[in-house]
């Protein structure tokens, strides 16, 4: 499963650190972010967990999870929810990005043991960090002995005049990452995230990985509802590997009735959002989660 959580962040003001966000999404910040607000925020992604648990039959083995401030905010979440009698791992590192956001990843301790788990730093052409989320790698034994390995991604937004050379240094480091992994054994690879960008702009990846998302989006499906349209941003690339033990697999976006709202300036519905603007509605976030079934 993933899921992009829009601004989770916890409700506390970090002296330590300097970001955009922090003091903002606080119990004073101008968004009123409080204890509750946060706790009622975790109910509602357990719930939408167990949901997804319920209808496919099982819960997720794995979570990737972006828009997460910190440590702490994900300890919270597992000990404040009924998810922590579920025995979930947590894999997270902090990141350059501004505004203090970074992904995660959760995991099934009793099914997969970890194996490696590190940030990759994205940089620019001269070699310095790019100021955005890490690629997070974690790869696991398998309960059956094999190995597989998970890239959680969080890619620069559209935001911004001439964005697009920060998506593509992404892209190209997450084709260098796959490469690599390749050549010293991973044959399962799996990379998932918000890629900020829809499966025609990542052609070049779809090379070497199975983009599982691109037969959704030429049905016009998507993650995320922008002017009335849905978009392909969040994705699935897996490696043919898992691609040939798998025949007929495919991407689920998970339309939770709960966190759908009437879309009064369109047709349909959208996802509902915890805030719209500065007016807090309660949702979680303006994206859908994303689930497959690899065997």
């Amino acid at each position: 499963m993933f899921w992009n959580l829009e601004n989770f962040f916890d409700w506390k003001v970090d002296t330590t650190v300097s970001n955009t966000s922090d003091e903002e999404f606080s119990s004073f910040g101008k968004r009123h972010w409080t204890k509750r607000r946060f706790l009622v925020k975790c109910g509602s992604v357990a719930k939408s967990v167990f949901w997804i648990a319920d209808r496919h039959g099982m819960l997720p083995d794995v979570i990737g999870l972006a828009e997460i401030e910190n440590r702490f905010a994900l300890d919270r979440f597992l000990a404040e929810t009924p998810l922590r009698r579920m025995d979930y791992g947590i894999a997270h590192y902090e990141s350059p990005d501004p505004r203090g956001i970074d992904v995660a990843l959760l995991y099934r301790k009793r099914r997969l043991k970890p194996l490696v788990s590190k940030p990759l730093r994205i940089k620019n052409e001269d070699g310095s960090p790019l100021l955005t989320r890490d690629i997070l790698l974690a790869g696991f034994l398998k309960s059956d002995g094999d190995s597989v390995v998970f890239l959680v991604n969080h890619h620069p937004s559209k935001y911004g005049a001439n964005s697009s050379w920060r998506r593509e240094a992404a892209m190209s480091r997450l084709g260098e990452i796959t490469d690599s992994l390749k050549g010293v054994g991973w044959r399962n690879i799996v990379a998932m995230g918000d890629f900020n960008d829809t499966p025609s702009s990542t052609l070049e990846y779809s090379k070497t990985m199975v983009n599982l998302a691109a037969p959704l989006a030429r049905k016009g499906h998507g993650t995320i509802k922008y002017s009335g349209k849905w978009e392909m941003i969040d994705m699935f690339f897996i490696s043919p590997e898992i691609m040939a033990a798998n025949p007929g697999i495919d991407m689920t976006i998970e339309r939770i009735p709960f966190l759908t709202v009437k879309d009064n300036t369109h047709s349909g519905e959208k996802p509902l959002r915890t805030y719209s603007g500065p007016r807090y509605l309660g949702g979680v976030s303006d994206h859908c989660p994303i689930t497959v079934v690899i065997k």
